[in-house]
């Protein structure tokens, strides 16, 4: 397998060196800048990060020793990188972390290297990835698409082969999406699932997770494993019962990789069955997430002293409505939440997961979703379709894992299993069943620095 596990494993073997994988991966950013992946690099952070991997005694290296990481310009920071959330606003005001969060601290541990970081639309906002005032980011399989977003930088990345790991969130399917439409693998872990420490800058009343976007489920358990926190694991009979949910949103063709996903799994032993798609709840958890997004975008931009000019129109738009949420209305959506939480729980009394398409249609063209309109309503209407119920497991807190199955019209097709809260380990050994069973997909680049 090609991934950052066999990277290091190859690091490790005296195949390669550290360094002289980053310096693939220092290469690789600039062969492919014209598909808008990394907005910041930083060479000095990338080379002296290498020679301390190649320096470090055997039995001092983690799994993923000396493999290059992006961290991703929104979400948990590392030390030094500058994210800026997509946002010119921010970026022109020049902040440095001084350390790294609780989540980058655990990656780093594994023996990641980060040295840069990927794009994401402003402040998170969209499906797509459009960062304020830089070059839009392209889909490696099809650079007039999008990769998806908000994690788009990071998806396209890993795709094209910059790196085999980059680090990524999920307040609204931002993790599954980019996955889903790049061909990889990544887990919206558990709520609590993760560390959001020191700041929980990321809170977002526990809707949003982070984790990374890889090429492997492999990959995504290594990294979970580094940083999870204690929960009460959910484990899986001898015989799993999954269902099926087939959106009616959802294209033939996305329909038709998630039943050949539960035929792998029935393959493998697990008891598949079909149900309706609860299309109704993950319309109100939409409608929940934008609440809290609106009221974070409106609390965040005050915080920074950051005037509606200096943003893009539909962010202003947002954080007017945000503005404009009495605390009432924001105390209704917390007790909606819980909820909508107690009624996600019960999908899962006679099912151990469920598996869903991720999108309903192949990625739009590059722009469709930017943020230069001004009518939230369409906007988030918009993204909605194009991710049918995503939101659920984010206002529930449930794990979901996205992971490829497939390929159409040479686009890979994303598949995603979603479970109660603590399923995460559970997810990951069912997704790995799919994984075994699933056709291979022909990346458009080898990972950057892998031997042959």
């Amino acid at each position: 397998m090609t991934d950052a596990t066999a990277l290091a494993a190859a690091i490790s073997a005296g195949q390669i060196a550290a360094y002289d994988v980053m310096e693939a991966g220092l290469a690789a950013c600039y062969e492919r800048a014209d598909l808008g992946a990394v907005v910041y690099l930083d060479e000095d952070m990338a080379r002296a990060g290498a020679k301390a991997a190649d320096a470090l005694p055997p039995d001092q290296r983690g799994p993923l020793h000396g493999v290059p990481f992006l961290v991703k310009d929104l979400g948990g920071f590392a030390k030094d990188l500058p994210a800026t959330a997509g946002s010119s606003a921010i970026r022109a005001q020049g902040r440095k972390p001084e350390n790294d969060s609780h989540l980058l601290q655990g990656l780093r541990q594994t023996g990641l290297i980060p040295f840069g970081l990927t794009a994401t639309p402003p402040f998170g906002l969209s499906l797509t990835c459009e960062p304020d005032g830089m070059a839009a980011t392209c889909n490696p399989w099809n650079s007039s698409l999008t990769p998806g977003g908000s994690s788009g930088g990071a998806a396209a990345a890993v795709a094209a082969g910059i790196v085999a790991i980059a680090h990524a969130t999920d307040a609204a399917g931002s993790i599954r999406v980019p996955a889903a439409c790049c061909g990889l693998t990544g887990l919206k872990p558990s709520r609590g699932a993760v560390p959001g420490g020191p700041d929980f800058a990321n809170h977002l009343m526990g809707i949003a997770s982070e984790l990374v976007l890889a090429r492997s489920v492999r990959d995504v358990k290594t990294a979970f494993d580094a940083v999870a926190q204690p929960m009460a694991p959910v484990h899986l009979p001898e015989r799993p019962r999954v269902a099926v949910a087939l959106p009616e949103r959802c294209g033939a063709v996305q329909c038709q990789a998630a039943k050949a996903a539960a035929d792998a799994l029935r393959d493998s032993g697990c008891e598949v069955y079909e149900v309706r798609a609860p299309d109704r709840l993950g319309a109100e958890a939409h409608a929940i997430a934008r609440t809290i997004l609106a009221v974070s975008l409106a609390e965040w931009l005050t915080a920074l002293r950051i005037p509606d000019d200096k943003i893009p129109p539909l962010a202003a738009a947002m954080a007017a409505e945000g503005w404009a949420t009495p605390a009432t209305a924001l105390f209704a959506a917390s007790r909606q939440l819980a909820r909508l939480t107690n009624r996600a729980n019960k999908l899962f009394r006679s099912a151990d997961a469920i598996l869903m398409p991720v999108l309903s249609s192949a990625p739009p063209v590059v722009g469709a979703l930017d943020l230069s309109g001004t009518a939230p309503d369409k906007h988030m209407a918009q993204l909605e379709a194009f991710a049918p119920n995503a939101a659920i497991a984010n206002v529930a807190g449930l794990p979901a894992l996205a992971l490829p199955f497939g390929m159409a019209n040479g686009l890979p097709l994303g598949v995603q299993l979603v479970g109660p809260p603590g399923a995460d380990f559970a997810l990951l050994k069912l997704g790995a069943l799919i994984e075994a069973r699933a056709p291979a997909i022909p990346f458009p680049h080898p990972i950057a620095g892998l031997p042959a």
